[in-house]
């Protein structure tokens, strides 16, 4: 009888046991950072890139009379308008002074360069879109310049949350009407304080010679 407890009470135990090994296995969170999913995530982004590309050579042989520059960065652009008198280019710190529409890549468009404004630009020292970040220190002053941009130096996977959706290609057209070197820091002037009243010294009265009255 004390040998049949004993046997059931050994089974019992080893049974939660099994159950509580089990249900503390299947807490075990799952680890997303492995190598196979960063490749797939990788291999992901690639397709993307290329598929975004090929649309905008498409569009780029399509228009055969419009000349097409490939950027170091990865976008394509061609001048409306072009400056070939001045050389000079924005650079880090300028402050530039700039119009812009943005359209999808079929040429629709999403903003109007009424609708944005001018825009103000301090180079290298403001978020901006990546691909206009590079772009504008392309330019010289009074140019129009077309840019095609994919998506990953655009506004990427998230778009801008407005009208601009995820993974969208577009193209931004940009008037650069002006840039000027970035303001320096204004000097200290010292301060204008009054001059404290100096005392009046105390007048000597010299003493008379009693002999020359």
């Amino acid at each position: 009888m004390n040998y049949l407890k004993l046997s059931s009470c050994a089974l019992l135990f080893a049974v939660l046991l099994v159950g509580c090994k089990q249900h503390e296995e299947a807490r075990r969170p799952i680890s997303r950072t492995s190598g196979t999913f960063m490749k797939k995530s990788a291999d992901r982004n690639k397709k993307l890139v290329a598929s975004e590309e090929d649309i905008i050579k498409k569009i780029i042989k399509s228009n055969p009379k419009v000349k097409y520059f490939a950027s170091q960065k990865g976008y394509w652009y061609a001048y409306e308008e072009q400056n070939l008198i001045d050389t000079l280019r924005p650079k880090r710190g300028d402050i530039a002074y700039y119009n812009l529409e943005i359209k999808d890549i079929q040429g629709k468009i999403i903003y109007p360069e009424a609708e944005l404004g001018p825009q103000t630009y301090h180079v290298d020292k403001q978020e901006i879109m990546m691909g206009l970040r590079d772009g504008i220190k392309l330019m010289r002053k009074n140019e129009t310049v077309n840019f095609l941009f994919p998506s990953h130096i655009a506004y990427g996977y998230h778009g801008d949350n407005k009208k601009i959706g995820t993974n969208q290609s577009l193209i931004c057209t940009v008037t650069l009407k002006n840039f000027t070197p970035e303001e320096a820091p204004k000097a200290t002037t010292p301060s204008t304080q009054t001059p404290k009243p100096v005392a009046p010294k105390p007048v000597v009265q010299t003493k008379k010679d009693t002999l020359n009255p």
